[in-house]
């Protein structure tokens, strides 16, 4: 939950790296929680608290996959691949899940040798 929590505290970040540990973590909980707010509104017969709770996490997620694209030495504007179908939302996996850069590059310090993600 410290993952989630920290992805929220850098809510409008863009610039820095972010590790996988923490890209991932963010996606899981963000998941798990959408998917419980989910049964809420569906319950209760809401009908918007998934759709406000979506629009909140549109920004933090964009700005913690820029940071990931920049841990592995990616401009953040790799993010638009995703609009290719299909191959820009495999291409864009892939670049979640590769290592990133094990020194520091351009977009800043390693963060797992300085322990800038949490």
């Amino acid at each position: 939950m410290d993952w989630y929590l920290a992805v929220l505290r850098k809510y409008a970040t863009f610039d820095g790296r972010a590790r996988r540990m923490e890209y991932w973590m963010f996606v899981l909980f963000n998941m798990l929680i959408g998917f419980a707010i989910t049964l809420v509104d569906v319950f209760a017969r809401l009908g918007f608290l998934g759709v406000l709770y979506s629009l909140a996490m549109i920004i933090p997620t964009l700005a913690v996959t820029v940071r990931r694209l920049h841990d592995t030495g990616r401009s953040g504007w790799w993010v638009f691949i995703n609009l290719i179908p299909v191959v820009g939302a495999i291409v864009l996996f892939i670049f979640m899940v590769i290592e990133g850069d094990p020194h520091d590059n351009e977009y800043g310090p390693d963060p797992e040798v300085y322990g800038a993600s949490l």
